[in-house]
């Protein structure tokens, strides 16, 4: 935790530092230096990614803090740090929306001159990124997801794939959408869940985050990516 702390707060962030919450428990280490699978990049990518090399993605978007932090590992390289790496991320707001996209056939809201929640950052000597973010929402047809590209340090694209969410009565993910008061208003009810959402549903192991937190004091995220 200390390490974290140190990492976010050079990049001007705050840690959330919060034990893991019952129900919250982290996801097992895998032994193997299993590669993490990959997944399309979704209908929403960011149009010019690298002039949004930030650590706060936040913008205008309101809703319960989401600490992400992700650590990029070299499975050419025995699975050590690949230092240098840079990462997108992109994800919706809580209602569900993208920003850079609108008058879409899946979003109707025209956000097409907004950039929230979409930002790129470098991987440090350990490997890792970290971005201040929101918790996302959900939208039909899919579960709570982020988004992510990584690249070498001239820019080719190494993998593309997105971050899955675990679920249940306990988890992170039905807590937020209960959370009305922090403008989650669209609850549970329609909500898809992993295994029925199309790029989850031939499974999440190596694609499963580790989320710590409360609705209280915010969430942390962290996921390691073999690539």
């Amino acid at each position: 935790m200390m390490k974290r702390k140190l990492f976010l707060r050079s990049l001007g962030l705050s840690a959330v530092a919060v034990p893991f919450a019952a129900g919250l428990s982290p996801k097992p280490d895998f032994t193997e230096c299993s590669p993490t699978a990959t997944d399309t990049p979704g209908p929403f990518t960011t149009h010019d990614p690298d002039t949004l090399m930030r650590a706060d993605i936040r913008g205008d978007r309101t809703g319960i803090h989401l600490d992400i932090e992700l650590t990029i590992l070299d499975r050419s390289n025995g699975c050590q740090p690949m230092s240098g790496a840079l990462v997108d991320i992109w994800h919706c707001d809580k209602d569900g929306l993208y920003s850079e996209y609108g008058n879409h056939r899946l979003q109707k809201e025209d956000l097409r001159n907004e950039h929230f929640l979409r930002g790129r950052q470098k991987a440090d000597a350990n490997g890792k990124v970290a971005f201040s973010s929101i918790f996302p929402g959900w939208y039909p047809g899919r579960s709570t997801h982020i988004h992510y590209e990584v690249f070498t340090p001239e820019g080719k694209s190494l993998h593309i794939s997105q971050i899955a969410f675990p679920e249940g009565p306990e988890s992170a993910v039905n807590k937020v959408n209960a959370a009305r008061e922090k403008g989650y208003v669209k609850g549970m009810n329609g909500y898809t869940e992993n295994n029925r959402d199309g790029e989850f549903r031939d499974g999440v192991e190596t694609q499963l985050a580790n989320i710590s937190g409360s609705v209280e004091s915010g969430f942390a995220l962290t996921h390691s990516i073999v690539v």
